[in-house]
């Protein structure tokens, strides 16, 4: 467990900033205790200050996981956010998407969002933004990247693509052996 590289770290939040924006402020800044992004086997977990001090006793090899993953890097030191991190996602995003509950089942296979199931979409929501989609019942269902903005969106046929699929919460079954 170690500190991200300033290469990381930018790539990082450049990523996260797509999905809350300015909100990552509140992620780290909080009231309650200090919070912290380590990386263990190219995955960043989010973690207090606490269990930070407490994970330095187990070895390396031992330690599986700790505090909450918000996704891995790839070889190629892209950054991939898991489904994981759904709970700050929606806790800070700046835009969201609300499926019709004809809809959601078709999501949680992991398939885009059309248009046929869109119910509300935050305004001025800009094309190619990150994300956090809801059920109409306000449940996050998962997270992706807009295909039109709002604007185009009005305009489109119903089989048309709204949002596409980045991840679900259907993955916790679908990817159990690979996700931790």
């Amino acid at each position: 467990m170690r500190q991200l590289t300033e290469d990381e770290t930018k790539v990082f939040f450049e990523k996260l900033a797509k999905y809350i924006g300015r909100n990552i402020v509140h992620l780290i800044d909080r009231s309650d205790e200090t919070y912290y992004f380590r990386l263990h086997n190219d995955k960043v977990y989010y973690m207090s200050e606490s269990l930070m001090k407490q994970a330095i006793s187990v070895g390396r090899d031992q330690l599986i996981s700790l505090g909450v993953c918000f996704g891995k890097f790839t070889k190629s030191k892209k950054f991939k956010l898991h489904i994981t991190a759904l709970d700050y996602l929606a806790q800070y995003a700046k835009y969201k998407v609300w499926i019709k509950p004809n809809g959601e089942n078709t999501f949680l296979y992991g398939n885009n969002v059309l248009k046929a199931h869109l119910g509300r979409i935050t305004d001025d929501t800009p094309e190619h933004q990150g994300v956090v989609i809801y059920s109409m019942s306000d449940i996050p269902l998962g997270f992706g990247v807009t295909a039109r903005s709002t604007v185009e969106t009005r305009k489109l046929q119903p089989t048309d693509i709204v949002a596409f699929h980045q991840a679900d919460i259907g993955e916790y079954l679908r990817e159990q052996d690979t996700l931790f």
